[in-house]
């Protein structure tokens, strides 16, 4: 039942935006035409609960700004 609850939690924000879109420069990169969309419908406006940048930001860890959400630094963005 647990993980029933879970699973509805998850379905629930996944078309949610993150809390830290407005100000997270994969959305500026984005607006600027540098980073594909991909990005921001899996992450930013998908499963945002699965984005590196989010837990570093949620636990205060800095972190570059050329850091996709998976993870990845991606040098062609800074």
């Amino acid at each position: 039942m647990i993980s029933g609850r879970m699973e509805n939690w998850k379905n629930a924000i996944k078309f949610k935006e993150c809390k830290w879109y407005q100000v997270c420069p994969m959305k500026t990169y984005y607006e600027q035409g540098r980073l594909d969309k991909k990005w921001i419908d899996m992450y930013c406006k998908g499963d945002w609960t699965n984005c590196v940048r989010y837990h570093m930001e949620e636990t205060g860890q800095p972190h570059p700004d050329f850091m996709l959400p998976d993870g990845t630094l991606y040098d062609d963005l800074n």
